[in-house]
């Protein structure tokens, strides 16, 4: 299957965003939601990493050293034990979520305390944008754009992450020309 133009280059992006925040995670234990069906993240920081589990509804599924995968449609629920990571991230996925709460809520549950929850999604600005490039001009996957449920701003992740006791972002920053976010949210506490 080959991909539109733009779409390995935007991904490129995003790792290069998230990458630092997983090199600095001692002894990391990855969770990949949203892998894709070929987990590029996970196989791109497998050397940064202790193991890693990528969990998409698309994924050919593997079983590596310190990689493995898990085809799975995401609900409202992950099939993971409590504190079972150190780290989950979440890249370019949280606009495809229909039950973003809930699915926030399960992140909590399997990260360890001190743990990060590391998302790139896309903002507001880039709705028009990004329809424009899938429906006019052919060069961003469409079938993905036309799966958005939602465009966020920091507010509305704010909003979601500030209703789970124990959650605080403790770094966002706009990407992309503004028109992505990069987030860092991090477990304080274990209630």
């Amino acid at each position: 299957m080959k991909e539109p133009f733009l779409e390995p280059i935007l991904r490129r992006m995003r790792i290069g965003r998230v990458v630092d925040e997983v090199k600095s995670i001692q002894n990391c234990c990855l969770l990949d939601i949203g892998c894709g069906f070929n987990h590029r993240f996970l196989s791109f920081v497998e050397p940064y990493i202790e193991y890693g589990i990528g969990i998409d509804f698309k994924v050919h599924e593997v079983s590596y050293k310190k990689i493995s995968t898990k085809k799975m449609t995401l609900d409202e629920t992950l099939p993971f034990k409590e504190c079972a990571f150190n780290a989950v991230t979440m890249l370019a996925v949280l606009e495809h979520i229909d039950k973003p709460r809930q699915i926030i809520s399960e992140v909590y549950r399997v990260l360890k305390p001190e743990g990060k929850f590391i998302l790139t999604v896309p903002g507001k600005l880039a709705k028009p944008v990004l329809e424009f490039l899938a429906f006019k001009v052919g060069v961003v996957n469409k079938n993905e754009i036309e799966d958005h449920k939602k465009y966020y701003d920091l507010y509305e992740l704010e909003q979601l992450v500030s209703n789970i006791y124990g959650f605080e972002i403790v770094k966002h920053k706009h990407f992309q020309f503004g028109m992505n976010n990069f987030c860092v949210i991090k477990k304080t506490s274990t209630s």
